[in-house]
C-alpha cells in the first residue's frame, strides 16, 4: 500500500506540486526546488517569508553536490559523520544555488535524511526536496497525518502518510563554517 501512496507523492512532485509527507520529527511540506512557483505557493501557505529560506533534504550527498560547497578539515567531516541522520548544516551555496530557496543568503540548510519515506521520495525524484515543517509560520509543527489533511489538505497536491520519527523536535540545525548549534534538536 505505502508503494501506490509512494508513487502517487512522487507523480504529484514530478508534476509541480506540492505535498506533505513525514520525516524524522514532524511532517514536513515540500516540492522539488527547481519548481519556483510551487515553492512561492508553499511559502504563500505557510504565511512564511523567502527571505527565512528553506531545507532541503537528500537521500545522499551526490544529490546536493551540484548545490552546496562541503567544508573541509574537521567540521565536513562531522557533516559526514552525522550523514544520514536528523541533521541539518548550513554550508556554503554554489553560486547557482537557487536564490527562493537560500532566502537570498550564500548558504544553503540542508540534510541526507535517514527517514525512510522522505529518503525514498529523495529517491524517486533523483534529487533533492524542499522540507519544511508542515504548520503555518509561528505555529507548532503538525505531527499527525489528521491534522495535516485538517490544516492543508485543500491547499496540497497529495499528503503522503507514515509515522514521524521518533524527535520530539524538528532536527538540530547547526552552522558548516563555524560548528556553532544554531537550533537545538
Amino acid at each position: 500500500m505505502l508503494d501506490v501512496q509512494l508513487q502517487k507523492a512522487v507523480g504529484a512532485l514530478l508534476e509541480g506540486g506540492l505535498i506533505a509527507y513525514p520525516t524524522e520529527a514532524v511532517y514536513g511540506l515540500g516540492c522539488i526546488p527547481s519548481h519556483r512557483e510551487t515553492v512561492a505557493r508553499l511559502l504563500t501557505i505557510k504565511k512564511r517569508s523567502w527571505r527565512k529560506g528553506l531545507t532541503l533534504i537528500a537521500s545522499n550527498l551526490e544529490q546536493l553536490e551540484s548545490l552546496i560547497i562541503m567544508p573541509s578539515g574537521k567540521l565536513g567531516e562531522e557533516i559526514l559523520k552525522s550523514w544520514p541522520g536528523p541533521f541539518t548544516w548550513i554550508v556554503d551555496a554554489r553560486h547557482e544555488a537557487l536564490p527562493w530557496i537560500s532566502g537570498g543568503r550564500d548558504t544553503l540548510a540542508v540534510r541526507v535524511t535517514n527517514h525512510p519515506i522522505a529518503s525514498a521520495l529523495c529517491e524517486q525524484i533523483g534529487g533533492p526536496l524542499v522540507s519544511t515543517s508542515a504548520n503555518h509560520s509561528g505555529q507548532p509543527p503538525l505531527r499527525d497525518i489528521l491534522q495535516v489533511q485538517k490544516e492543508f489538505g485543500s491547499e496540497l497536491d497529495y499528503i503522503l502518510g507514515g509515522a514521524v520519527g521518533e524527535l520530539k523536535q524538528p532536527t538540530a540545525i547547526r552552522d558548516g563554517r563555524s560548528g556553532e548549534l544554531l537550533r537545538e534538536g
